[in-house]
């Protein structure tokens, strides 16, 4: 067994994992190999238990209250309550999500951050138990929901570092920030290990290699939680452990779907971030969306928000976890039988803290009354409190000053990390290709720039940033930030560079060199997921190849940078490209980009590496090293330096002619076919029509779009903000729909496989007129079922799925070649409802939920 931390165990004896190995500069060795464990491991945290806090624990406890016990496990939203209601209800902790912000301002001040963290702790005080309120953050590179602060790399850059100091570093700087406006408790570090990359959270991933993420678990959870060496340091905040587990190991990279892991895969797969966060002293571990079930296997866990087994066997048995365990954004209200409000299941499964941004006075309700019937033990409850008030005393909190007393409180100075985060640009950078070793160019090198992510700071810094996708920023929205652009700018002097984003009129053959800046455009869990769509990026962003085209072959050299949160297949822009750099994510750094783009401006140049396999062909994955058929174009751990061409000669450019896993015609269809999931997916786009205009009123990026008679907003159904809420007003008849805004497709192959139309539905107002749902061939060619009754008929405010079966439509004339709109709700009166989660899914027509067709006429 390798190093100090080996696992150790005699006989049939439970493994230990402690401290891991360290390299030469004392942090933790990223291991050649990791020791097959045949059990979960107890895992020795670098933070014991002290006979003398857990006395202090039990005597606050025991002068409790059951409604103070509940609400120190009640954690709503800032925007959703005032410090006297924290006062009012006991409340434990708080929490902004991605895009909240102190008095909704986008541009909060630090002071206004820590006002707001002083009001709560003002009222936490003052209530009889005088327990101060903790707030959570999703601090995830850096203090990224905060303006003006330093937004390092995302994970997927820092995995191709292989620096768990620089991990250690970051952490410690991401603390100081949080500590400068008023948080105690940052919801990182990610620790997924990503096995499909068309998953929309990649990013947030260090790696496909479970040994990376480990090492890297370790060291981001002591700079977090600071130098200390028995709790969390005054230059220190909670990290917490997230998500578990296998949130990067669902079917197909779908958030929030079903991991198929056998319980081997868990242990040392899935597992490994674990063993090396909680042995560095995690204080919380935040339970993931996803669901752990392989009915082969015998493994039904289902939501692992309501498993015990996971939860409370397996992480606060097995593993001796003491820390607290808290949900993710309403993620109780996906376990069988709960809503966002009520939930006995994920608190009798080990629940400690209850993320539940909104219906926060709801669920108090409901949990005082379901103890009290006995449906949740008091001892559960007092379990729950006692590691709340546990973690609570070793962060200070209990006998710390409020929020504007502590260190670093109001810095601008912790609010900035620009030096660190530029290491990271620079060792995150990945160099794929280098033919004619075009890099590094010369200094005084005069260049061309073009392409889409070359000055957008809301490109380079991808989702998590300001707000919750990344999207709706500007570069004056980070006023300390440099983009790609300006990096060059600041390496080859303003003279030598030349900007132009389409690359329309402008001679490539006037410059030394093109540099083209393109990529992926920002996204966050759900909505980045690519689901049936390949991993072509040309499909993807066909106006990155367009801008490739115009300088290829036009007497200058062309470097392209590409910006993304994942690897995609890329062979038609590395083909145009006679270098190709992966910048990944870099924050707001760009500078650190540029700087091993020219001479002499780092010593060094390139040496980051692959955290992920790079694919070779559009439908290939999942792509894992060490799985059956391993072939990429990159493999894991590849990267060139300075010097080196590599050997990437004409690459194949072929592309699948369907969606990865349609038949495109006849035959049967086997993959769903997703029309909206938390947004639209390509090539299908969501539109309300009227008299105002029936040709289609596009809805816009933000949910929302509106006629005389017709309005839709976002809405929560299943998860935040995945759903569209439609209100017909009455005053005419409206519709809501998806379309192909490019024609008709033959989807023979769903009516083939006996698929149905589905979605989730919420009846906020029962439609008062005739409603049809209907299908279209490009109008006047449609099929239409009647839905008035199937609407009526469902009980307002509870989700329900509707499964309608494609044969009803085939039956009303649908031509199943040329369907250009697969979902429309159409109603002649008043009505209000919110759809989610659309799709077209084969075989769903037999199931016993499914609607026959003669129940709608």
């Amino acid at each position: 067994m390798p190093g100090a931390a080996a696992e150790t165990a005699a006989g049939d004896r439970q493994p230990v994992i402690g401290k891991p190995s360290l390299d030469a500069r004392g942090c933790a060795r990223i291991e050649k190999d990791l020791p097959a464990l045949a059990e979960w491991p107890k895992v020795k945290s670098r933070i014991r238990q002290n006979p003398a806090d857990e006395r202090r624990v039990a005597k606050i406890l025991a002068g409790m209250t059951l409604a103070e016990k509940v609400g120190q496990m009640t954690q709503p939203e800032i925007a959703a309550i005032t410090p006297e209601e924290v006062k009012q209800y006991g409340i434990g902790s708080v929490l902004n999500g991605g895009g909240s912000w102190p008095g909704r301002d986008k541009h909060a001040s630090p002071q206004a951050w820590l006002d707001l963290a002083d009001a709560y702790w003002d009222a936490s005080v003052a209530t009889r138990t005088k327990i101060p309120v903790i707030w959570g953050i999703d601090a995830v590179h850096g203090n990224n929901n905060v303006y003006g602060a330093t937004v390092f790399p995302h994970n997927i850059g820092l995995g191709a570092t292989q620096d768990p100091c620089l991990i250690r570093d970051i952490g410690a700087a991401t603390a100081e920030q949080i500590r400068a406006t008023g948080q105690d408790w940052a919801f990182a570090p990610t620790l997924a290990v990503v096995r499909d990359d068309r998953w929309g959270r990649t990013y947030e991933g260090f790696s496909e290699d479970p040994r990376i993420t480990r090492a890297y678990g370790y060291e981001a959870v002591k700079g977090l939680q600071g130098r200390h060496p028995r709790r969390i340091g005054a230059d220190g905040v909670i990290a917490t452990a997230k998500h578990f587990i296998g949130d990067g190991g669902t079917l197909k990279g779908v958030d929030q779907g079903v991991n198929p892991s056998s319980e081997a895969e868990m242990i040392n797969m899935h597992a490994q971030g674990y063993y090396g966060a909680l042995s560095a002293g995690a204080q919380t571990v935040m339970v993931s969306f996803n669901s752990w079930t392989n009915e082969e296997l015998g493994i039904n866990e289902g939501k692992l928000h309501g498993s015990k087994r996971a939860i409370t066997d397996i992480l606060k048995q097995k593993m001796g976890f003491d820390g607290v365990v808290v949900s993710d954004w309403n993620g109780i209200g996906q376990v069988a039988g709960c809503t966002n409000a009520s939930c006995p299941q994920a608190i009798n499964a080990g629940m400690d803290v209850v993320m539940v941004p909104n219906d926060w006075k709801a669920f108090i309700t409901n949990t005082i009354a379901q103890v009290e019937s006995g449906q949740i033990p008091m001892a559960r409850i007092d379990d729950a409190v006692t590691r709340i008030l546990r973690v609570k005393l070793r962060a200070g909190v209990l006998d710390g000053p409020k929020p504007s007393k502590r260190a670093f409180a109001g810095s601008a100075d912790a609010l900035e990390a620009g030096r660190l985060a530029r290491e990271a640009v620079r060792k995150s950078q990945v160099l794929l290709k280098n033919n004619g070793k075009v890099l590094p160019l010369a200094r005084g090198s005069k260049v061309l720039v073009v392409g889409k992510s070359a000055d957008s700071m809301q490109n380079q810094t991808g989702g998590w940033t300001l707000t919750w996708q990344g999207t709706g920023n500007t570069n004056a929205d980070f006023p300390n930030g440099t983009t790609i652009l300006g990096g060059l700018r600041e390496a080859l002097g303003e003279a030598n560079v030349t900007f132009s984003e389409t690359a329309d009129g402008v001679d490539p053959a006037a410059y030394d060199a093109v540099i083209a800046v393109i990529g992926e455009t920002p996204y966050a869990e759900g909505v980045g997921d690519l689901a049936r769509r390949s991993l072509e990026a040309a499909k993807l962003y066909p106006g990155d190849l367009a801008v490739l085209d115009k300088v290829k072959g036009k007497g200058a050299p062309v470097v392209t940078v590409y910006v993304t949160g994942r690897p995609l297949w890329v062979n038609k822009e590395l083909n145009r490209s006679d270098a190709f750099v992966v910048a990944w994510l870099p924050g707001t750094e760009g500078g650190g980009v540029a700087d091993l783009l020219v001479r002499g401006r780092h010593h060094g140049g390139y040496t980051g590496r692959l955290p992920y396999s790079w694919p070779k062909t559009a439908c290939q994955t999942p792509l894992n090293k060490g799985e059956e058929g391993y072939d990429p174009l990159f493999p894991l751990g590849y990267g060139l330096r300075y010097g080196q061409t590599g050997s990437v000669g004409t690459l194949d450019e072929t592309a699948p002619p369907s969606p990865c896993g349609s038949t495109g015609g006849g035959g049967e269809a086997t993959e769903d076919l997703e029309l909206f999931n938390r947004t639209d997916i390509a090539p299908y786009k969501s539109f309300i029509g009227s008299a105002d205009n029936w040709g289609g009123t596009e809805i816009g990026p933000d949910g929302e779009a509106a006629h005389s008679a017709i309005s839709v907003v976002q809405s929560d159904v299943n998860v935040q903000q995945d759903g569209l809420k439609a209100t017909w007003n009455g005053t005419g008849p409206a519709q809501i729909y998806t379309q192909n805004p490019a024609g008709g497709t033959d989807l023979r192959g769903y009516l083939n496989s006996d698929a149905a139309l589905v979605f989730d539905t919420i009846v906020h107002q029962a439609p008062a007129a005739r409603t049809v749902i209907s299908a279209h061939c490009v109008y006047p060619c449609f099929s239409e079922v009647v839905a008035t009754s199937l609407f009526q008929g469902m009980p307002v405010g509870t989700k329900t799925t509707v499964k309608i079966p494609i044969s009803c439509f085939a039956a009303g004339g649908l031509d199943m070649e040329n369907v250009n709109t697969p979902f429309l709700v159409y109603t002649e009166g008043a009505f209000s409802a919110s759809f989610a989660n659309i799709r077209w899914v084969p075989k769903a027509a037999a199931d016993p939920d499914a609607k026959k067709c003669t129940d709608l006429t």
